[in-house]
């Protein structure tokens, strides 16, 4: 299937969108939610799987849209395309702070392995599949980095990372070794192993797990200083458990905010007492 070619820009620092200019009869596909804004002119419509396969019947949508659903995202893609006599445009937003990757898929070889939930908007064509990888230890151990998403075609696709990224260009035969959830995207190239930290102290103490997402080369890797499951982490560590505030900056926190109250209480309790 031809691939539409479409015009982008990415606005923003931390919180970016990318907008993206079709012109008349060029369609884009967006994950579900991403969307921002459309003009009018471009016609919305909800396909099963990823729109790549709509002339292969009902067997190749069932297909498309089961190969979503085991990689944890919808059912559902969105087509979005320009009906319109001109030129127009619309915008797909980042779901948390980070930044918005543009992946031209001809110079990548026709295909990129992302994690799960990295894909934003792509060009009409772009086919979105599973990509397992193969080896035992990955399956056991690989946490986040087992199922990941292939992006197959020769069209503009565009992802999301969390915090900021750094591209390495791996040599062939250059290791590289990173947490397993810092993983964005490598090209199909790169040979993605687990390695064990190697020691029992550093594993049970140096609060990196215990296990390490090992990238050989020759290919490209692409990698974020925050992935979405560690910023989820903390947030929920900080937050309160069993209702009220935390006190920031304090030992204390919720005690010294009862001892407070306490305090409060005997004081108007002993107001009390003196004028009777």
């Amino acid at each position: 299937m031809a691939m539409d070619v479409i015009d982008y820009r990415i606005v923003g620092d931390d919180m970016q969108l990318v907008e993206v200019e079709l012109d008349p009869g060029e369609s884009a596909i967006g994950e579900a939610g991403s969307m921002l804004y459309m003009e009018a002119g471009i016609d919305m419509d909800t396909v099963f799987g990823d729109g790549s396969a709509q002339e292969g019947g009902l067997l190749g949508k069932l297909f498309g849209a089961g190969k979503r659903l085991i990689t944890g995202e919808s059912l559902f893609t969105t087509v979005y395309r320009n009906s319109a006599s001109g030129k127009r445009k619309l915008a797909f937003a980042a779901p948390y702070t980070g930044k918005i990757l543009p992946m031209p898929l001809d110079q990548l070889g026709g295909t990129l392995i992302c994690q799960k939930d990295a894909f934003l908007c792509a060009a009409k064509g772009v086919s979105l599949g599973i990509h397992f990888q193969r080896k035992l230890g990955v399956g056991f151990f690989g946490g986040e980095g087992f199922i990941m998403q292939r992006l197959q075609g020769d069209g503009l696709a565009f992802v999301h990372a969390g915090g900021t990224v750094i591209e390495r260009q791996l040599a062939p035969g250059e290791t590289l070794r990173v947490d397993t959830g810092c993983v964005v995207a490598h090209t199909a190239d790169v040979s993605f192993d687990i390695q064990y930290v190697g020691k029992i102290k550093t594993a049970l103490f140096g609060g990196e797990g215990l296990f390490l997402a090992q990238l050989q080369g020759p290919g490209r890797v692409w990698i974020q200083s925050l992935p979405f499951s560690r910023l989820a982490s903390r947030i929920f560590a900080a937050a309160p458990q069993r209702g009220g505030a935390r006190e920031e900056g304090s030992v204390l926190g919720g005690l010294g905010a009862g001892l407070l109250g306490g305090s409060l209480l005997g004081g108007l309790g002993g107001d009390g007492d003196s004028g009777d």
